[in-house]
């Protein structure tokens, strides 16, 4: 019998204490993974020496291996806390810029609105179009969120507008005639409004009346006209929406040049055939104005004759988009150097027997606005709200993952390197492949099994005992022995 074995299972039993020492004082660690240590019997050999007549001198320490199973998941209610439900890693860049891999998602904005972990590592993500959420990059990069200051203003370009005008409309005109009078209908009657922005996020109102103007044909106007302002005011035709007869589009009238009063001179008829193609007709205008009693007389609206060309073929497709003009001159006092078009998306009108009613009204322009939230979803796309009630997207989340995750090295602070061992990271994202989901307002807890460390720690004392014993008993055999006369 010899020390040698004693000291070494001393040596194991203490390291062994180590680890289960660690696992408990970070069983309240945030994306914590446990360890294991295993162990390896040693053997005293000899070259050329039989087999099994090698001595055992002991034991020694194999590995320190991580457990990386699932912790359960702890809601916290915090919106940048997330936690990883299945496989992979949150990216991270260190200070020192090199990259590392957490399980921790207890994340934070810090003063300049970078997404940090509590040691000031940046999250990477991958850069996204804020409005189709679509991936811009290829390579992970540090997520920043404009804290410090607004997000500038956008223009409107484009106005969607759904709605339903009433096939049992009569004419604007009415029909005084008719047995009873058929009175005429205000272009008040089918109209909205909405709040469209410049350039430096100023609002303009924006206004769209509907004339029925004969069967299934519509008349598009941007005002009122008011014959007793001062000069009258009087509305711009911005084009003209035929209907079919199943109460959809079949075809819109384009104005394309003005004259001096605002009135277009020509456009493009553009139709729907049977077969669903389109064909395109020119078109010509003549306007009279129509004049008040006043000295000198004034024109209070307007009368056009509309001649039509031969129609050709084309275009393939068409949207049913009408140019809207705005001026913001009267809501801007800072002289916008200029008017702006907007195109007003009307695909989504019907024509049938109910009343008018608007069922879709919106724009993409906003005016400047703050940060007010983040909320990120379980794809790990990053939503951002701001005070000027836009929500947008600011980024995705990256993960990673590893063929040998035994192979990465701890580096502190729940963070992981890659080594030879581990292989390089397959990067992506959330529900990606093998890649888990995303729970935003959660953290993933530490994985340690608190009563199983406990009587781990249990059977590791008492084996510390015993290979102390192991030395007693040696010592007090040397002594017997040293002792014989």
């Amino acid at each position: 019998m010899s020390f040698q074995q004693g000291l070494s299972g001393l040596n194991a039993a203490s390291k062994n204490l180590d680890v289960i020492g660690h696992n408990i004082a970070n069983s309240n660690t945030v994306g914590f993974k446990a360890s294991r240590a295993e162990f390896a019997e040693m053997v005293a050999s000899a070259i050329g020496s039989a087999g099994g007549s090698g001595a055992g001198i002991g034991v020694e320490t194999a590995n320190v291996a991580q457990q990386f199973t699932q912790g359960n998941l702890n809601i916290t209610g915090n919106s940048l806390d997330v936690a990883i439900n299945g496989n992979g890693f949150f990216m991270l860049k260190l200070p020192d810029q090199t990259q590392a891999y957490t399980r921790a998602g207890n994340f934070k904005l810090d003063k300049v609105g970078n997404m940090v972990t509590n040691d000031g590592a940046q999250i990477l993500g991958y850069t996204v179009n804020p409005v189709t959420g679509q991936r811009t990059s290829t390579e992970p990069v540090p997520m920043v969120f404009p804290t410090a200051q607004p997000i500038p203003a956008k223009q409107t370009e484009n106005i969607v507008l759904g709605m339903n005008l009433d096939a049992r409309a009569p004419d604007a005109d009415g029909d005084p005639a008719a047995t009873p009078p058929i009175p005429a209908t205000p272009r008040a009657t089918y109209g909205t409004s909405l709040n469209v922005y410049d350039t430096q996020g100023v609002a303009t109102a924006v206004n769209v009346y509907f004339e029925k103007q004969g069967s299934n044909t519509w008349e598009i106007y941007d005002k009122l006209d008011d014959p007793k302002a001062n000069p009258p005011v009087v509305g711009r035709f911005v084009g003209k929406m035929e209907m079919d007869g199943n109460g959809n589009i079949l075809g819109m009238t384009q104005p394309a040049t003005y004259d001096a009063d605002g009135n277009p001179i020509t456009g493009n008829k553009i139709s729907r055939k049977a077969d669903g193609t389109f064909e395109t007709t020119p078109v010509t205008w003549a306007w009279t104005p129509v004049l008040d009693t006043s000295t000198p007389p004034k024109t209070i609206d307007w009368t056009s004759v509309e001649t039509l060309g031969t129609p050709v073929a084309g275009p393939a497709t068409f949207d049913f988009k009408l140019a809207l003009t705005v001026d913001p001159s009267k809501a801007n006092p800072n002289n916008p150097p200029t008017t702006f078009s907007v195109d007003l998306d009307l695909s989504k009108t019907t024509q049938f027997g109910a009343k008018f009613a608007v069922s879709e009204l919106t724009q993409d322009g906003y005016a400047s606005g703050e940060l007010t939230g983040i909320n990120i979803e379980n794809n790990g796309m990053i939503m951002t709200r701001y005070s000027n009630g836009v929500t947008r997207a600011e980024g995705q989340l990256a993960l990673a993952s590893f063929r040998n995750t035994q192979g990465l090295a701890s580096i502190g602070g729940n963070n992981w390197v890659e080594t030879f061992e581990s292989g390089q990271p397959v990067k992506g994202t959330a529900t990606d492949g093998n890649f888990g989901s995303l729970r935003s307002g959660a953290l993933e807890e530490s994985n340690v099994d608190l009563t199983a460390e406990l009587v781990n720690m249990m059977t590791a004392q008492r084996a510390y005992q015993a290979n102390a014993q192991t030395i007693k008993t040696q010592d007090q055999v040397m002594s017997t022995l040293v002792n014989l006369r």
